[in-house]
This record gives structure tokens, sequence and C-alpha cells, in this order.
């Protein structure tokens, strides 16, 4: 039987947090991309409007409920994403950014509970 990240989590203290990366590096590799890649094509304020709010978010949203749906509830997940934002604000924004890394959290958390209703046991 495959395991789960929830029957991951409920055994960490046993197997450790390596086996939760292993199952989750691919997809903060996408946020990643999203967070470190795209700002790159920011060239106005309006491109940076449409990609912080429009397209980012998306792309976060979707990958979140895409390891929601295959892998299960993963506290980390959430966590991660909101985490590996912080240093894009230090890169690419100002200080008025930081309600961004919480977002992207919050958006992460959201779209894996929605995965989760499409998560095989």
């Amino acid at each position: 039987m495959k395991k789960t990240l929830q029957d991951t989590n409920e055994k960490s203290n046993k197997l450790g947090n390596t086996e939760i990366f292993k199952r989750i590096w691919l997809y903060l590799l996408f946020f990643v991309i999203d967070f470190y890649a795209l700002p790159l094509f920011m060239k106005d304020t309006g491109s940076a409007m449409v990609m912080m709010l429009g397209i980012m978010p998306v792309i976060c949203l979707v990958t979140s409920v895409l390891f929601g749906g295959k892998n299960g509830f993963c506290y980390w997940f959430p966590l991660l994403a909101g985490i590996l934002f912080i240093p894009s604000v230090f890169i690419f924004y100002n200080s008025s950014a930081w309600i961004y890394a919480v977002s992207y959290g919050v958006i992460a958390f959201v779209g894996m509970l929605i995965g989760m209703l499409f998560h095989k046991k």
C-alpha cells in the first residue's frame, strides 16, 4: 500500500522529516519558479500588479491543489510556501510585500485542502 504524507506525518517522530521533504521537493520547485523567475518579467507597476495579484497566486493555488490531491495533508507545505517567498521580498520588492508571504501560505493551505477532497487514501 502506498504511503501518504498523512501517514508520514503521523510517523514523523520515527521516520524524521526526510521522507516528507522527498515528497514535496518538486512542488517547492514550482514555488521557487513562481516566486523568483516570474518577477524577472515585471517591467512596470502594471505588469507587477498583474503578476502579483493574478498569475503568481493562481500558480500557487494550482500547485497546492495538485499537491493536496496527490499527497493529502502536510503542515509543512503551506509553511514552506510562505517561507520561500520571504527572500524575494528583499530581492524584488519592498517592505510592503511582506503580507504576500502570509497570503501565499494561506493560498497554499486552501489549495492543499481543496486537493485533499480528491485525495485517495
